[in-house]
């Protein structure tokens, strides 16, 4: 007796070829799919971006951005000792208000502390000249922690007497948001301490 319906097992067969084949496209859609997300980030996380002068954004490596850190953190130190220590009755007050954007309370309070000692009253009250000659700073990095040590010789002149000095000083570098034109580099220092100071002209 014909029927007007189609073997029922010959419809279950094309149903289940038909779900298989929707669970294969689905599984092959989501390894797809979880493969680009996981080269999308191994892309980003290899790649950094920088904001040019004239707006253009500029990608960088990491590994390359790591190698340039150097570069930088010395420039940041060097920028710090300068403005922290090159200083007049002129020019003190904006010098330090400069440095103060390139460390953290540690730098702030030892500003405040010197300025309870009267060291920019005697700035003033004698016309001290401060200049740094040079700065020599080395970096460390220990478990993803960057540390330094600087070597500053600076002279005060009183007039008819100059005296050369040298500073060490210890503190620790982190990482944060780039502020044009305060803090250029992207960094602060943190834990600064003022480790000797010595008078040189006494050992001749």
């Amino acid at each position: 007796m014909k029927t007007p319906y189609k073997n029922i097992y010959s419809v279950l067969r094309i149903n289940r070829f038909i779900v298989l084949a929707v669970v294969i496209c689905s599984a092959l859609s989501s390894f797809f799919a979880v493969w680009m997300v996981f080269n999308i980030n191994k892309k980003a996380l290899n790649n950094a971006f920088a904001i040019n002068t004239d707006g253009s954004i500029i990608p960088l490596k990491l590994v390359t951005q790591k190698e340039n850190f150097k570069v930088e953190a010395l420039a940041h130190l060097e920028l710090f000792h300068n403005y922290f220590y090159n200083i007049d009755a002129s020019n003190y007050e904006k010098n330090l208000e400069k440095a103060l954007w390139l460390g953290n309370s540690s730098v702030d309070n030892l500003y405040r502390q010197k300025k309870a000692d009267g060291v920019y009253n005697r700035l003033l009250q004698y016309s001290l000249v401060q200049k740094v000659l040079s700065i020599d700073s080395q970096i460390d990095e220990n478990n993803g922690v960057y540390s330094f040590r600087t070597v500053t010789l600076f002279e005060i002149n009183r007039g008819s007497i100059v005296d050369t000095y040298e500073l060490i000083s210890t503190g620790n570098l982190i990482a944060v948001d780039r502020n044009f034109p305060n803090n250029p580099h992207g960094l602060l220092i943190t834990d600064y301490f003022e480790k000797s100071l010595k008078k040189l002209n006494d050992e001749n």
